[in-house]
């Protein structure tokens, strides 16, 4: 019986609401359509948030390997960082489900460090160690109920430009370093998944419009830079011209 009760709460809490634990368990109905797009999306959801745990370790582990972070662009960079930081907050705000923007937290640091490394390897050690420091207090003034919700609100209308403007950056980087660079293959094609999936859990667990213009429009310029980094594959390195 406690391991009966333990599955349950697992599943409520994770996978599925408790009328689709009846339908599914209790009435047997494992077929029943609403619940079977709700448990997909749960668990597309969860796979998201534990593939962005490592999505952007290849990029990371590439830098520090290379020493180098030609090919990368900081203002693309910081652009990434604004988008990544209104789902967040937006998020966290209006209390949806962690397996709906969970991934954005482990993003976050992740790009936080790029950003870290690309000043730190351009010699400005103090300036990265500045962008940790103000970022971190930013996050921490739109998480706080001082914040207008509105502002937070705002922030995600941003979020649409943001990731417009920061994937061309890099877009037009790569066209005219004739290259990709330093970027992990691995990581642009995880993000590419991660973006179309979220097309489908946004819709199914938040219906919040936004959100979903949002992610269609990220997988369409993630899908560009793919597409690159598949154009560019057999380049030289030596041909990386360095990118501000």
């Amino acid at each position: 019986m406690a391991a009966a009760e333990l599955l349950k709460t697992l599943l409520l809490n994770f996978l599925l609401t408790e009328r689709c634990y009846d339908e599914f368990f209790l009435e047997l109905n494992v077929l029943h359509v609403p619940c079977l797009k709700i448990l997909l999306s749960k668990v597309l959801g969860l796979g998201i948030i534990a593939g962005s745990v490592m999505v952007k370790l290849p990029q990371i582990f590439k830098i520090l390997r290379a020493k180098s972070t030609a090919g990368l662009s900081f203002k693309s960079v910081l652009l990434e960082m604004l988008s990544i930081t209104g789902t967040m907050t937006y998020s966290i705000r209006n209390h949806f489900p962690f397996s709906s923007w969970g991934e954005a937290l482990f993003l976050m640091l992740q790009t936080l460090t790029i950003g870290f490394l690309i000043q730190y390897y351009a010699g400005r050690t103090h300036q990265g160690v500045l962008l940790l420091l103000v970022y971190s207090l930013l996050v921490g003034l739109l998480l706080l109920s001082v914040t207008p919700l509105v502002v937070v609100a705002f922030l995600q209308t941003l979020n649409m430009p943001a990731v417009i403007v920061s994937r061309l950056i890099q877009i037009v980087t790569n066209y005219r370093n004739g290259h990709t660079g330093q970027l992990s293959a691995v990581t642009v094609l995880l993000l590419f998944a991660g973006s179309v999936a979220r097309i489908f859990t946004s819709i199914q667990e938040t219906g919040d419009q936004l959100m979903v213009l949002t992610y269609v429009v990220s997988s369409l310029f993630n899908g560009v830079i793919a597409t690159q980094l598949l154009l560019y594959w057999s380049v030289p390195l030596d041909k990386v011209t360095k990118a501000d």
